[in-house]
């Protein structure tokens, strides 16, 4: 597979908690890189935020996976983290730093309802994520 120049996309979030559709982002990197075929790699470098891929169609699926977040992972435990951000640690590892989407003719191969998500659990702040596109 031979491979193009990582993309960096530049992300501020808004509000401590924040899912943000960066799907056009991507898709622009894409055209960008003139690749038909391959694989789109997204990363997130940093260990308080996460990328995922969910719906895109209802808003309310977002805030509900943020509420469903915050029940899983409690602020009211004895974190020893100096920081006071463990749960921006486990929320980020529970959704993970990467994603990984099918290049087919020029297009993601992303579901009717997909899009893809910047996770930020420390915000507000300034983030990067990586697109890195192969040809193959």
């Amino acid at each position: 597979m031979s491979n193009k120049k990582t993309k960096i996309i530049q992300v501020k979030t808004s509000s401590q908690n924040q899912f943000i559709d960066i799907t056009n982002e991507i898709i622009s990197c894409l055209e960008k890189a003139k690749i038909d075929n391959g694989i789109c790699c997204v990363y997130v470098p940093h260990t308080t935020a996460a990328v995922t891929i969910n719906e895109n169609a209802d808003p309310d699926v977002r805030r509900d996976m943020l509420i469903g977040l915050e029940d899983i992972v409690s602020e009211t435990l004895d974190y020893k983290h100096a920081e006071g951000n463990s749960t921006a640690h486990i929320k980020s590892s529970l959704i993970g730093n990467s994603v990984n989407v099918i290049v087919e003719n020029g297009n993601l191969l992303l579901g009717t309802w997909q899009g893809i998500y910047f996770c930020e659990f420390d915000g507000p702040r300034s983030r990067k994520v990586y697109v890195k596109i192969l040809s193959g």
